[in-house]
């Protein structure tokens, strides 16, 4: 009897294999070691480091640089507020979800308790203490004392922001359109009826001129 009868012929053993990809990778860069990979992962400088100790590096924040030393870890909220006594922006949830730290950088409204200040280099940064000349309220500012769109405060600044940043990029909106825009940032009072009625205020006093 043919023992090897009715059973399917062996497939020949495969020169490529999984552990032997694993150990053709190179160690943290994701590019096997042989080829051309190898080659322009070489070449490719290794990225600068800074830290752990603090470092100094340097903000423009309200149109001014501020130099300022850190550890590398720390936020731009936390810069702010404990290094360059800029107050306004709030540490509330320290998670991004709900808007009281809210700053304008480069035109664009962050969570600057998301943000590193060591990547914050080299970027426009705007706080609501430099919204408005000192004295002199923003009108995103003064429609939001007009419609009592504040109560404990702590919400308020990253509103004010959070307003202003969004009539930049929608100057006319609607009421719906507002609502949705700001949706972004909570307000544990529940002052959200008054918040969208000052930007709508505001909206129409800031058609008449540029507010930067």
């Amino acid at each position: 009897m043919n023992p090897s009868k009715g059973k399917s012929p062996k497939k020949p053993k495969s020169a490529f294999s999984r552990r032997g990809f694993l150990q053709g990778l190179g160690a943290g860069t994701g590019a096997l070691s042989t080829g051309l990979l190898t080659r322009v992962a070489e070449a490719a400088p290794p990225p600068a480091v800074q830290g752990p100790d603090a470092v100094e590096i340097t903000l423009n924040l309200n149109g001014q640089n501020r130099k300022v030393t850190i550890e590398p870890r720390t936020t731009l909220l936390d810069t702010l507020r404990n290094h360059l006594d800029m107050t306004g922006a709030k540490r509330v949830c320290d998670r991004g979800t709900c808007g009281a730290c809210t700053v304008i950088m480069d035109g664009k409204v962050v969570y600057s308790c998301t943000v590193l200040a060591i990547d914050a280099q080299g970027r426009k940064i705007q706080t609501i203490e430099g919204l408005a000349p000192e004295g002199k309220l923003h009108p995103v500012s003064q429609a939001f004392v007009n419609n009592d769109a504040q109560q404990c405060g702590y919400c308020t600044a990253g509103f004010v922001m959070a307003s202003k940043g969004f009539l930049d990029r929608n100057p006319n909106p609607t009421y719906e359109q507002v609502k949705k825009g700001l949706g972004g940032n909570l307000c544990r009072c529940g002052t959200y009826v008054g918040v969208r009625k000052a930007v709508l205020e505001a909206a129409k006093e800031m058609q008449g001129g540029r507010h930067a």
